[in-house]
């Protein structure tokens, strides 16, 4: 279902591949209420991975003529629709131009805006899991199990701290196809510090406990595949051992979550912290809120939303 029927009421769309499993779904109406905006409804609109760019461009085209079509979330799609579809936004972020995605669309009047959320909601996330000054003390480096778009916001808030001892001495990037690679090679290529960065192609779990493995003491592994969420699996296999009081990052909250659950069984053994995505779900949801709607949201106002989002949970 690519295109929707037309809307009869303020509509927010949710862009997937399975948006009706989703904890927004439930939410939604009580973060409305919230923000003082209960006319507002959620429409999910799911897409195969990797769909026909045809019917990214129809839903793009939809949102664009739809005067009652305000905009919405992109996830899993976000690269895809923006390469089939960029001609159609009036405006696109800086972000969304460095990361070649838009997980954010938004209308203005009869102009249609186009933005990234990531590096912020991805960054708001990481960072309140580390902590300021985690690298310099720790010299932890990062594995980054996938390519994707959340795999490069994360290289870019980091490659974005000031202070150096906020970023990590090594980030080592692994996916199965090289076009994700060379895309991230590509936004990290500007920065001075590109040279901390390792690209590796593969696609053997085997492979990457070897590098997790050779990570030091207090690293971090980011499962940022979509493995055990979109498709089946974990990208490492149950003997892969984690590094030493290391963070295990599991970018989803719903699923089978087959990397999480590896993590959580070693975690008294290998004293790691373990995190799911429902932080990152919480400031990725927040932020795009904010931007369809046009509509600021400060901390007291997020700590109400999650709270009421926690209640359904």
């Amino acid at each position: 279902m690519p295109v929707p029927p037309p809307p009869q009421q303020p509509t927010f769309y949710f862009v997937g591949v399975s948006t009706g499993q989703s904890s927004s779904r439930r939410v939604f109406p009580r973060w409305m209420a919230v923000l003082g905006r209960p006319e507002v409804v959620l429409q999910g609109v799911d897409f195969p991975l990797h769909d026909d760019p045809a019917n990214y461009r129809a839903f793009v085209a939809f949102v664009r003529r739809e005067p009652l079509a305000l905009g919405g979330l992109v996830t899993t799609h976000k690269v895809d629709l923006l390469h089939a579809a960029a001609d159609l936004f009036d405006e696109l972020s800086p972000a969304a131009a460095a990361l070649q995605e838009v997980s954010s669309i938004a209308r203005r009047g009869d102009r249609l805006l186009g933005h990234a959320t990531d590096p912020s909601a991805g960054g708001i996330s990481l960072d309140a899991i580390t902590g300021p000054g985690y690298f310099g003390a720790t010299g932890a480096h990062v594995l980054c199990l996938g390519a994707g778009g959340a795999a490069a916001a994360i290289a870019l808030h980091l490659l974005s701290k000031p202070d150096p001892a906020d970023r990590p001495a090594r980030f080592i990037v692994v996916n199965r196809s090289p076009g994700r690679l060379e895309s991230l090679r590509a936004i990290v290529a500007p920065f001075g510090d590109a040279s901390r960065f390792d690209y590796i192609l593969n696609e053997d779990p085997r492979r990457n406990d070897e590098l997790m493995a050779a990570l030091p003491d207090h690293s971090i592994v980011i499962n940022a595949t979509g493995m055990g969420k979109d498709r089946p699996g974990s990208p490492v296999t149950d003997a892969g051992r984690f590094p030493h009081r290391g963070i295990a990052w599991e970018l989803n909250y719903r699923g089978e979550l087959d990397f999480l659950r590896q993590a959580q069984r070693q975690q008294a053994a290998r004293q790691l912290v373990v995190e799911d995505g429902w932080l990152y779900f919480l400031h990725g949801w927040t932020q795009v809120i904010s931007h369809v709607l046009d509509l600021p949201i400060d901390t007291a106002t997020f700590e109400r939303l999650a709270a009421e989002a926690a209640s359904l949970r």
